[in-house]
């Protein structure tokens, strides 16, 4: 891959921080090759420029990303074990009885560091053209449409939830093992629709395959500008996005965090970053510790209301 825009910004003098004299160890809390890996290997590859240290990938994935949340939660607070955490680091805890941490008081925010987003589609036989169709259609049908999710408890699940929940329908949930098995049954007819992620969902409705009918982001994405989002074509208020958080154990130095934060900003701003991310299907955020704290307060409300109104008991 073309990465050398991510290296243009020079690096901090070393008068400006004595943080850090050693490799940092970023531990992904999953496997590698998703949209969390891709995340973390590209602010790795820009922080590692701007810090003048490596940033170590770190993939250990297990138990729903329990098992390396762990890992950081238990770490010295010294700002090298860090954390990638993902959209469940905020569903886990409504879901997972007895985790081992608390996913707010064991952890530092740094900063909220990318989101992306997932599209409502459908088959190009369904007859649906657009959201109040679906709601239309879920109404008329009550617990009959079918909807495909990549997994029980994933974040397309809850994405899927929330939109009924707050539209007042009933529908079967359907979980395939992926992303890609979830997709392919929409298009065979095996289910009515599915709310995929940007960078899986994209591709199959350029190439014709699915049809998109809106997106779940606030606003509209540049990639598919005439796509509504879910608030504006009938479901006021709706907003879902997979995001990626830089997080560390708790009570790091505010120094640390600063350095980190400033450097994240700073990165996210950088022109090939956000060509990257924009291609698949994200954006690049960088946002202060503070953002991060009141974003992650809301995510946590938010699936918890969904988790209980799904019906989906801690295990």
């Amino acid at each position: 891959m073309a990465l050398g825009g991510l290296l243009s910004a020079p690096a901090p003098t070393a008068a400006q921080t004595t943080y850090p004299v050693k490799p940092i160890r970023l531990i992904v809390a999953q496997s590698a090759g998703g949209n969390a890996d891709f995340v973390a290997r590209y602010y790795a590859l820009a922080l590692t420029e701007r810090l003048s240290q490596q940033i170590v990938i770190d993939n250990r994935p297990g138990g729903s990303g329990v098992v390396g949340t762990e890992l950081v939660a238990r770490a010295p607070a010294d700002g090298y074990t860090l954390l990638l955490a993902p959209t469940s680091h905020a569903i886990n805890p409504n879901f997972i009885a007895k985790l081992p941490y608390d996913a707010r008081r064991d952890f530092t925010s740094i900063s909220l560091l990318g989101a992306g987003y997932n599209l409502l589609v459908v088959s190009q036989a369904n007859a649906a053209r657009s959201v109040r169709d679906i709601i239309a259609a879920g109404r008329a049908q009550p617990g009959q449409l079918r909807y495909a999710s990549s997994g029980v408890a994933s974040a397309t699940q809850l994405t899927t939830e929330l939109f009924l929940m707050m539209a007042g329908l009933k529908m079967l949930h359907v979980p395939y093992k992926g992303a890609p098995a979830a997709l392919t049954a929409v298009i065979g007819g095996e289910c009515d629709l599915s709310f995929g992620s940007m960078a899986s969902a994209l591709p199959l409705v350029r190439g014709g395959r699915l049809r998109a009918l809106a997106i779940t982001s606030r606003d509209r994405s540049s990639a598919l500008p005439d796509i509504p989002t879910v608030a504006e074509a009938g479901v006021p208020g709706y907003e879902s996005s997979s995001w990626q958080a830089l997080l560390g154990p708790a009570r790091m130095p505010p120094a640390i965090v600063d350095r980190l934060y400033r450097d994240i900003a700073q990165s996210a701003k950088n022109p090939e970053m956000v060509k990257r991310f924009n291609a698949e299907g994200m954006v690049a955020l960088g946002t202060t510790p503070r953002e991060l704290d009141e974003h992650m307060a809301r995510e946590l409300e938010k699936w918890a209301k969904v988790t209980k109104a799904a019906g989906l008991s801690a295990q």
